[in-house]
């Protein structure tokens, strides 16, 4: 099988309507996966959207023919529970068969807090990952399960439309514990470009330790990687567009209950722009989109996408249709 490419559409970014525009966009320029991000709240506050990930998914389905659909991702927790979770994307997968796949995590403060619920320790939202994907894959492939664990039951729950194949599952995983569980349940492991020391001697270890629990062979997980890129001639200009994000940048934003898009964004302030061209891949031309796309593969990712957060979207579409993805599908496809 050849290297996938993807596009990410971001739901903090674009309002529903122009998402839709963007699904099909993406496909006619070549991208095989579309990775959308699942939120409540969005990660900073001005000109923000926060459209629902599933209703979009479903709608920019039916608007394309072949580009396969997913969340990046789904934390199916708290104010999703599991098997509502699980029910959504058969259905989703029923009515699109073989486009529909699911990225899970362990979440974040921002999208489980407003809507009621604490914000539990690392440990349980682990503990419920685990126990979430599970249910997903019983109901997926078993009729009248019953489910007893330590944060959620099922009492002889049916999925009566379910998809002719169980839905592909991702698990997000950017430490060894996440990690692991990949490697139990996942058809997947999605991460960030890491440095290779960290992928090979933290996070890949840790998939085969899953695997080798559930007896699973661990070269057929697929590895996964997002690239945050912004393309614009005016250097200054993309760098400006991926401030949205800077709030992201601080560690503990994905660990305390922080939830309130308007303090994130008053945080990412204090992020320099030097700071934020470091952390995302700045394009002027193809061949900078090109190159963390090579590095990718070169680290051994079977897939990767893009996350463009471009000044104007629909000029990256065109990059990418005339240049970035012919040259990756026949050198690596």
């Amino acid at each position: 099988m050849g290297f996938t490419l993807g596009y990410a559409s971001q739901t903090e970014l674009y309002h529903c309507r122009i998402l839709l525009e963007h699904a099909v966009l993406a496909e006619k320029a070549g991208f095989e996966t579309l990775w959308v991000s699942d939120h409540f709240h969005p990660w900073s506050h001005s000109e923000a959207q926060a459209g629902h990930t599933w209703v979009i998914i479903g709608a920019a389905a039916a608007r394309t023919s072949k580009i396969k659909f997913g969340t990046a991702v789904t934390c199916p927790l708290f104010r999703y529970n599991p098997a509502i979770t699980a029910q959504a994307f058969a259905t989703l997968r029923a009515m699109f068969p073989g486009r529909i796949f699911i990225g899970l995590g362990a979440g974040e403060a921002m999208n489980e807090i407003p809507v009621g619920y604490d914000w539990p320790s690392p440990k349980e939202r682990i503990e419920r990952l685990d126990e979430a994907i599970q249910i997903m894959k019983l109901l997926w492939s078993r009729s009248f399960v019953t489910f007893n664990g330590k944060y959620y039951r099922l009492r002889r729950a049916n999925l009566y439309t379910k998809p002719e194949t169980p839905v592909p599952l991702y698990v997000a995983a950017f430490g060894p514990k996440v990690a692991k569980l990949a490697g139990k349940y996942a058809d997947g492991l999605l991460t960030s470009l890491v440095d290779p020391d960290r992928l090979n001697k933290v996070l890949l270890p840790a998939v085969a330790e899953g695997a080798k629990e559930t007896g699973r062979d661990p070269s057929g997980i697929e590895k996964v990687v997002e690239l945050g890129v912004a393309y614009d001639e005016d250097y200054d200009k993309a760098v400006k567009k991926v401030r949205f994000w800077a709030g992201t940048l601080f560690p503990f934003m994905f660990k305390l209950p922080i939830y309130d898009p308007r303090e994130i964004e008053n945080m990412g302030k204090l992020v320099s722009d030097e700071a934020l061209a470091k952390a995302f891949f700045i394009c002027t031309k193809a061949e900078d989109i090109i190159k963390p796309i090579e590095r990718a593969v070169k680290m051994g990712f079977d897939h990767a996408y893009l996350q463009s957060t471009s000044p104007d979207e629909n000029r990256f579409f065109e990059i990418a249709e005339k240049h970035v993805v012919p040259y990756i599908k026949s050198t690596y496809g």
